[in-house]
C-alpha cells in the first residue's frame, strides 16, 4: 500500500455499532478524542438509532439508514458549533447507539409478600412472579434520564430499577382485582392484571424513554394456611358428593330387589354388600371414624346403616305378650321366625366398628379392612380374637398356597 492510499483511508471514516450481544441497550462509538471527519459515513441499522453529544448537550438523532455528514444534515450540532459555512475537520461529538428492539425474557418477582384485604379470609399475603418485555420509546430521553455517559448500558443495570417500580404498581392493581373477586380466583384475573401493569409501567417509564409493551403474570401464591383451608374446603365437598353417590347406589339396589321378588338370596346379599362397601368408602375418607352400633335384632334399624339380606325372611316384628288368637278357619300356620343372625365386632386402628352380618364381613375382607390377624368379637366371646383363629370366619379368608418351588 502507498502512502495515498494511506493517508485515503485514513481519511474515510465509518460510524456503525454491530450488535453481537441479546443486553446492550445504549452503546457509544469509541473514537480518540471522539474526533469526526468531514464526510465521515454514519451507518444506522434497524432497530437501531444514533444520537450525537455534544460538549454534554444531546444534538442530532439519526433513525435506520446511512448518511454522509455534513451541516445539512447535522443541523442541531451546526448550531452548537457556531458552523455558518460548514464544520471543521475533524470536530469534537460523542456518538451513541441505542437498541430500539424488544427486550424479553425480562423477570420480576416479588421478594416480600403483597398485604390484600379478602372477604372471606381477611388480610391476606400473596407473592407473585412473571416476565415482561420492555423497548426503547425514546433514545435521546433515555441517555439524558437513566444511561448517561456509560459506554455500554446493558440491561441488568435497568432491571432493579424497573422491577422496584412493578411491585409498587403491583398491589394497586391486585387490589383493584380482588374488589371484584376473591383471592382464591385471582388466577382467572391473571391475564388482564398483566395487561392493566404494562398500561401503568408504560405511563410511568415514558419519562426515562422506556415503555413495557408485554407484561406477563405467571402465578400469584397464596399464604400456606389459605391454601389448607381451600384443600379441607375441596375435601368437603368430595365427602358430601360420596353420601349422594352412596345413598343414590343404595335405592337403585332397593329399585332392582323390588322389581326381582323372586330373586331369591343372591340379590339381598349383593344389596347388603354393595351397601357396607359404600359405607366402608365413606369411613375411611372420612378419617374413619367408627361406625355406631347396630341396634339389636327386631328393634328400629339405625337411618344411615340398613341391615342387609342374609337369604332369610326379613326379621319378624316383636311379639305381643297377650297373642291374638289364632284364625279359626283351616289354613296353614305361618312359620316361625328365623333365629337372629350373628353380630360380629371388628377391632381395626384402635376403633371398634360395626355390628357386621355374615355377608358384610366379606365385603370387609374384600375392601381390606378384615384380614386373618385383625381382631374380632361377638356376643359370647371372654375376649377378642384373631378373626382367623375362628373356624366359622377362617373360611372367608381362603386357603394360602405353598411357596413356589426354586427355579432351576
Amino acid at each position: 500500500m502507498g502512502l495515498f492510499d494511506a493517508i485515503r483511508g485514513e481519511l474515510v471514516d465509518i460510524i456503525e455499532w454491530l450488535d453481537d450481544s441479546r443486553d446492550t441497550i445504549v452503546w457509544r462509538f469509541p473514537r480518540h478524542d471522539n474526533e469526526i471527519k468531514m464526510g465521515a459515513q454514519l451507518i444506522v441499522r434497524e432497530s437501531q438509532v444514533a444520537v450525537f453529544v455534544n460538549e454534554g448537550r444531546l444534538a442530532d438523532v439519526y433513525p435506520p439508514g446511512t448518511y454522509t455528514l455534513h451541516t445539512q444534515n447535522m443541523p442541531v450540532l451546526s448550531t452548537l458549533k457556531g458552523w455558518k459555512y460548514g464544520f471543521e475537520s475533524p470536530f469534537k461529538a460523542e456518538v451513541y447507539f441505542v437498541n430500539t428492539r424488544l427486550f424479553t425474557d425480562m423477570k420480576w418477582g416479588t421478594q416480600n409478600p403483597v398485604m390484600l384485604r379478602d372477604p372471606e379470609f381477611g388480610p391476606v399475603r400473596v407473592r407473585a412472579f412473571g416476565g415482561y418485555a420492555v423497548r426503547v420509546l425514546d433514545p435521546a430521553r433515555l441517555i439524558g434520564e437513566l444511561a448517561g455517559t456509560d459506554p455500554q448500558f446493558r440491561t441488568e443495570e435497568v432491571e432493579e430499577y424497573l422491577r422496584q417500580m412493578i411491585v409498587g404498581r403491583l398491589a394497586g392493581a391486585l387490589a383493584t382485582a380482588t374488589a371484584d373477586v376473591p383471592v382464591l380466583e385471582l388466577a382467572a384475573k391473571q391475564h388482564e392484571i398483566g395487561e392493566r401493569l404494562a398500561e401503568l409501567l408504560s405511563v410511568d417509564l415514558a419519562d426515562v424513554g422506556l415503555e413495557i409493551p408485554r407484561f406477563i403474570v405467571e402465578n400469584i401464591s397464596l399464604p400456606k394456611e389459605v391454601e389448607e383451608a381451600l384443600d379441607k374446603r375441596s375435601q368437603m365437598g368430595i365427602l358430601g358428593d360420596l353420601g349422594e353417590y352412596t345413598r343414590f347406589q343404595a335405592a337403585n339396589a332397593l329399585e332392582d330387589a323390588a322389581q326381582n321378588p323372586g330373586g331369591g338370596a343372591s340379590e339381598g346379599m349383593g344389596l347388603g354388600m354393595g351397601i357396607a362397601a359404600g359405607q366402608q368408602m365413606a369411613s375411611a375418607l372420612g378419617g374413619g371414624a367408627p361406625q355406631a352400633p347396630a341396634p339389636q335384632h327386631g328393634g328400629p334399624q339405625h337411618p344411615g346403616h340398613p341391615a342387609p339380606y342374609q337369604g332369610q325372611q326379613p326379621a319378624q316384628p316383636a311379639q305381643p305378650a297377650h297373642p291374638a288368637p289364632a284364625p279359626q278357619h283351616g289354613g296353614p300356620a305361618a312359620p316361625p321366625p328365623l333365629p337372629p343372625q350373628e353380630q360380629w365386632y371388628i377391632g381395626a386402628n384402635g376403633q371398634q366398628l360395626g355390628p357386621f352380618g355374615p355377608a358384610d364381613l366379606s365385603a370387609q375382607v374384600g375392601s381390606g379392612a378384615l384380614r386373618p390377624d385383625t381382631l374380632v368379637w361377638k356376643t359370647g366371646m371372654q375376649q377378642w380374637v384373631p378373626a382367623g383363629q375362628l373356624p366359622e370366619l377362617a373360611r372367608l379368608f381362603g386357603p394360602t398356597p405353598p411357596p413356589l418351588p426354586p427355579s432351576h
